[in-house]
């Protein structure tokens, strides 16, 4: 039975026979109080219409009807069931993006199982008139929905905002003309393909990454089209296409194949080539009426015939159409409008032309190009014909007095009062008691209770905590289609922007955010899974330092291709002192690394042959030694030591875990579970956290400080600056509210008083958890009962504060957080040295940030603060240079004269930095002027937009680092990269830089090498800093060397790597024809030097044949040749030669290779194979029809394993 079913009984009808059969001795259900009081009488009339009653309208009515009461999910609900019911198409108008994008949520919530077609039509993020191209994603989504809504068979629900319904599009007939149809086995003029692909708005790429990215390699057109989520790999056989499959964007590699695809534009501007000449009339006329320069003119034109397209472009749809077409042109007929609160889309419309007209003016005084708003732009009146003249909804909270017409009204009761009512149990044993009742009341009355939660394990852990109170629990996966009433609480697997009880729908629902608080609502970007391991290679260009393993740190001079003897191979070119130059075979690359050291420290280059190489290594490997000694000596010290065990975790610790605002990520969960288990264990803890900012250290903070004090123990949190003290405070202090627990604060900021009164609630116990800076190390603070000690940054802590915390860490549970990246294969060889947990899981779900290059415009600049502040955020403008930052202050002070502005950079004193940025956190300065200084650990969830000056001046590490401090609330974030109009950037390396930005965890196929960030106070892991030392040798071979020591300490065997040096008289290399781009090409020859098994070989040559195609000859020689360097690793070969018909094994001093296998194969054929005094293996390479000499050469090396 549907819940329609429920509610078409007449309305005074008892509520004894709606629930008929619900209760016999099934449930002992206890009736409330108003209800055994007989306050409700035997029979009930049901306030308010019903669903059903709405249809009923609908079916009757042709003008607006008026739904009043709703305000919430149950617009949602509404919606869903109208749609179900009638089988129209529906065209939901909501006020905001914002608002489109929640309610779309919501009815996705309902619809799971129905399979109802649900479009979302986004608006631009930016406005037109400005030298900038629309968002790429964006451009793809507008029309896939315009497309979706043209020619889906089920009717859809079509949901939009103001913004996007204004805004006039593309024509349709258009549209319709440029859908094209692949299907394998057909055949297709392939560069008619990959021109009508430059037409409609695709950019050509080196990898496919984002929508409206295509590559071309050999046989294969990689495209990411409109419609698919995945990217689409089309690979041809001549003009035939052959086979149509999607890939990962993470990897390159293949998912599945596809029987057809449709191929739609990337942007609404498709420029054909005979429309050429008619757009270049229409600009130079336009040009001329806003009397722009004649040269300006020419050039834009002449953008337009090179490249297609111009920045900028999508703006001007007048000119390069002749009429447009509105979203109501593409709308399917019998569409029934919804308004959502009329008043604000009346209000967001005024406000939208204003903001246009505004625009307008402001982009033609700056002398751009730009059309009148009303060429490109709907007006309010419009729209509204368009909507009022026949059949339409209205959704509003409150009746309007005095307005004809038809309405309905709609009684809803809300769960605001069972929030309160929890909020003020927390320190009852029966938290969930209103919880019980609310679910026993709606059952009483023949409701069907809900309640909701995102993950199956908050789902389990809230059965766990309703259990006791004896109400029967399902957990199901998603909203049933069939809304029947049962006898139990359905736990249901989603999320909802808010929960409702609607009895003339025998429907209640409640989200875990009205039980715990509200938890962030996040954008559901899938979750993008790494399998390729970070490589600092992507970004090495000629001139950059690198270390050789045997001869120091040199120069790199880029990939060459050398021909010897009519051997071509493809080598590193590295220069020394004095002009020396070394070629690396790029088969043993693994013997580089790229050079990493420490900011501001410009290393010397070494001499080949020299000594100061050795000595450096020699000299770096003493001192590991010796401290990494101190850190075992305290670790066993530690292990005989007797602390405090706490308690495991409790009912209370539970609630306390279901309060986080996030999902755990995997890492993030893992660390707890091993920082509770030091907790419960007698030895003292000393476990450090590693991850990046943002990763969620802070929580696992919380969760231990929660297990110490209710076990009546106190926490000190000690942070390196004011600010962090003070935002540390604000987190634990709100998460901390529900329970009995003081936390207090002591910094320099704290006046003296109110510092002596926290020192002495200290003493007497009367504080629970103090974060502060060093002040919490001076002799005067002492604790009653101190049991766990949590440090942020320890290396950012002076020698004198160190010793203090060497005292403390002997007796208690010592917690030490950092974002200093550790490399997982440190953090292996450090087990039984050091606790450390590393975080590297982003989290989950964020929202990429929408980023734009270009080159430096005021109008972009002002609209871009504009929008920030009229959603009330915050705003970033990184400037790197102090001399001229107060002038940038005051330029931009002047664009936008009701910004409030502040500066901040390095030469500033602690306070006055520490003053300005905590106006910024106070929000009483709404943009902060920076350079890359500012504290990167700082959380500012209202700043959302982030304007970098001359973007191109800033390593990959350096935007990666500034890109965290935007994108941490529930907005989505923009960054706007301005680079000089002659920048020497190209327009891949522009693309590297956007992609990074967008998405922290993506690189091009693979992380940004953790490695790669300059490494930020060097030796965090083994106390004091060892910047010094990182910046003589590099990262890579700091990390290698105290691998290696602690290895000797631990006792264990320390293997010497042999490093194979395999000669063949074949050419083996990857040619420009098969992977044109070099850094592609120099990270697959990253790739191959560092296998180390044949089984990866098999699969690399399976994914370059996937992403490039058929192997050409000399990259299947170099596949030959890696596999002959891991044999002769495995057993031990120093040296490989194959040459004319003839194989010589030189043998390693610690080979494997047992001597009977050598003498069996001699004893075998001596005519064949013979062994030198000199332990050198010679064989005789016989010819073969079918098997190569390298295949013969692998034979035989297989033998001898």
């Amino acid at each position: 039975m549907r819940p329609g079913d429920l509610v078409r009984l007449p309305k005074e009808e008892s509520l004894e026979k709606r629930r008929t059969g619900m209760n016999e001795g099934k449930l002992n259900v206890e009736q409330p109080a108003w209800l055994r009081n007989g306050s409700l009488g035997t029979h009930v009339n049901l306030p308010g219409d019903s669903i059903a009653d709405l249809i009923e309208t609908v079916r009757r009515a042709d003008g607006r009807i008026d739904c009043t009461g709703l305000s919430g999910a149950e617009q949602a609900y509404l919606l869903y069931r109208l749609r179900a019911e009638l089988k129209r198409p529906l065209f939901v108008l909501c006020a905001k993006g914002k608002n489109a994008e929640l309610l779309a949520a919501d009815i996705r919530f309902f619809s799971t199982k129905s399979g109802i077609p649900i479009i979302a039509f986004p608006s631009y993020d930016i406005l037109p008139f400005e030298p900038l191209s629309y968002h790429p994603e964006t451009s793809c989504r507008r029309v896939e929905a315009l497309y979706q809504a043209m020619t889906l068979a089920q009717p859809p629900i079509i949901i939009t905002s103001v913004a996007a319904v204004l805004q006039k599009v593309m024509p349709k007939a258009i549209l319709s003309r440029f859908a094209e149809y692949l299907l394998p086995g057909e055949e297709i003029d392939r560069d008619g393909l990959v021109q009508k692909l430059i037409h409609g708005g695709y950019q050509n790429a080196v990898l496919v990454e984002e929508p409206g990215d295509f590559a071309i390699r050999g046989s294969l057109i990689d495209v990411f089209p409109p419609l698919y989520p995945d990217p689409v790999r089309i690979e041809f056989f001549g003009d035939i296409i052959e086979s149509l499959r999607t890939f990962s964007v993470q990897d390159q590699r293949s998912l599945k194949k596809l029987s057809e695809v449709t191929l739609l534009p990337a942007s609404e501007v498709i420029i054909e080539p005979g429309e050429l000449e008619n757009i270049s009339r229409r600009i130079r006329t336009r040009g001329q009426t806003l009397e722009m320069p004649g040269t300006r003119i020419e050039e834009i034109v002449e953008k337009l015939t090179q490249q297609n397209r111009f920045p900028g472009i999508g703006g001007l749809l007048p000119l390069v159409y002749q009429s447009l077409n509105t979203l109501f042109d593409y709308l399917p007929k019998d569409t029934i409008p919804v308004l959502i609160d009329p008043a604000t889309i009346e209000k967001i419309a005024l406000e939208t032309e204003e903001t246009v007209t505004k625009n307008y003016f402001w982009a033609k005084n700056e002398g751009n190009l730009c059309v009148e708003p009303e060429a490109l732009y709907l007006n309010r009146s419009q729209v509204e014909a368009s909507i009022a003249g026949g059949l339409h909804l209205a959704f509003k909270m409150v009746p309007m007095t005095g307005r004809a017409g038809t309405a309905c009204n709609f009684t809803i009761e809300k769960n605001d009062l069972i929030a309160e009512q929890i909020k003020s149990r927390r320190h009852s044993e029966e938290l969930l008691k209103p919880l019980s009742d609310w679910v026993n009341n709606n059952l009483h009355e023949g409701l069907a209770p809900y309640l909701l939660c995102r993950t199956t394990k908050q789902a389990q852990r809230l059965k766990g905590l309703i259990m006791p109170y004896g109400i029967p629990i399902d957990i199901i996966e998603s909203f049933p289609s069939d809304n029947v009433a049962k006898n139990t609480l359905s736990i249901c697997l989603g999320e909802l922007s808010s929960g409702f009880v609607w009895p003339r729908e025998a429907l209640a629902i409640i989200t875990e955010d009205e039980l715990f608080g509200p938890k962030h609502r996040l954008p559901k970007v899938p979750r993008k899974e790494y399998t390729t391991e970070p490589l600092g290679f992507h970004d090495l260009k000629a001139g950059d330092l690198v270390v050789h393993r045997e001869h120091g740190i040199g120069q790199y001079e880029g990939l060459v291709r050398l021909d010897v003897a009519d051997i071509t191979n493809d080598f590193l070119l590295i220069g020394y002192r004095g002009g020396d130059k070394l070629y690396v075979p790029v088969d043993r690359m693994n013997c580089v690394q790229k050079y990493v050291g420490v900011d501001g420290v410009e290393p010397r280059l070494d001499k080949m042959g020299g000594k100061s190489w050795a000595r450096a290594k020699s000299r770096i490997k003493k001192s590991i030694q010796k401290m990494a000694g101190e850190l075992l000596k305290l670790y066993s010290w530690r292990q005989v030591r007797k602390g405090h065990a706490f308690s495991p975790p409790d009912r209370y610790f539970r609630e306390f875990e279901a309060g986080f605002e996030y999902r755990e990520t995997p890492d993030q969960t893992r660390a707890i579970e091993e920082v509770l288990a030091d907790m419960e264990s007698p030895v003292p803890m000393d476990r450090l956290i590693c991850g990046d900012v943002g990763y969620g250290k802070t929580e696992i903070a919380l969760r231990a400080a929660f297990k110490a004090v209710w076990d009546n123990k106190q926490v000190a949190f000690l942070v390196p600056t004011t600010v962090l003290a003070r935002q540390h405070f604000e987190t634990f202090r709100k998460r901390l509210e529900p329970y009995p627990v003081v936390v207090e604060t002591l910094s320099r900021f704290s006046s003296q008083s109110e510092q002596r009164q926290v020192v002495e609630k200290l003493k007497k116990g009367q504080v629970d958890i103090v974060i502060g800076t060093h002040r919490l190390l001076q002799k005067d603070v002492g604790f009653k009962d101190l049991g766990l000690l949590i440090i942020d940054e320890e290396q950012r802590f002076g020698v004198s504060h160190k010793e203090r915390l060497k005292q403390l860490r002997r007796s208690v549970d010592v917690l030490a957080l950092t974002a200093t990246p550790i490399p997982r294969t440190l953090h292996m060889s450090l087990m039984g040295i050091r606790d450390l947990s590393v975080i590297a899981t982003p989290p989950e779900y964020r929202y990429p940030i929408k980023t734009y290059i270009c080159p430096f415009d005021d109008t972009v600049v002002a609209e871009a603060i504009e929008r920030e502040l009229q959603r009330g955020g915050q705003i970033f403008y990184v400037h790197n240079n102090i001399r001229t930052i107060w002038g940038v202050a005051r330029h931009i002070q002047a664009l936008v004269p009701h910004v409030r502005v502040g500066v901040a950079h390095g030469r500033l004193s602690d306070e006055e930095l520490e003053k300005v940025m905590l106006q910024f956190l106070d929000r009483k300065i709404d943009l902060l002027v920076c350079t890359t200084i500012i504290e990167s650990g700082l959380d500012f969830p209202t700043a959302n937009t982030i304007l970098i000056n001359r973007a191109d001046k800033f390593g990959l590490s350096q935007i990666y680092q500034l890109r965290g401090r935007v994108g941490r609330g529930d907005e989505q974030a923009y960054a706007y990269l301005f680079i000089p109009h002659e920048s020497a950037l190209t327009r891949d390396a522009q693309k590297r830089l956007k992609v990074l930005m967008e998405h922290s965890d993506l690189g091009s196929g693979f992380k940004i090498a953790m490695s790669d960030l300059q490494i930020r106070g060097g030796g965090t892991i083994l106390g004091p800093s060892q910047s010094g030392h990182i910046a003589s040798v590099g990262y890579d071979m700091y990390i290698e060397l105290i691998k290696r020591a602690v290895s000797e300490l631990k006792g264990e065997a320390v293997e010497v790597d042999v490093h194979p040096e395999v000669v063949v008289n074949r050419s083996a290399y990857i040619p420009e024809t098969y992977i044109p781009d070099t850094d592609q090409r120099l990270l697959a020859y990253r790739r191959l030097a560092r296998i180390t098994d044949e089984a990866e070989i098999e699969d690399f040559s399976m994914e370059m044949q996937d992403r490039y195609g058929q192997l050409p000859e000399p990259a299947r020689n170099l596949l030959e040749k890696v596999t002959l360097t891991v044999l002769s690793k495995k057993i031990g070969i120093q040296r490989l030669e194959l040459t004319n018909g003839h194989l010589r094994l030189t043998f390693s001093e610690k080979t494997h290779v047992k001597p009977e296998k050598i003498t069996s194969l001699i004893q075998r054929d001596p005519q064949r194979f013979r062994l030198t005094a000199s332990y050198v293996l010679h064989a005789k390479i016989l010819p073969h029809a079918n098997i190569t000499s390298m295949n013969v050469a692998k034979n035989i090396l297989q033998e001898l394993t």
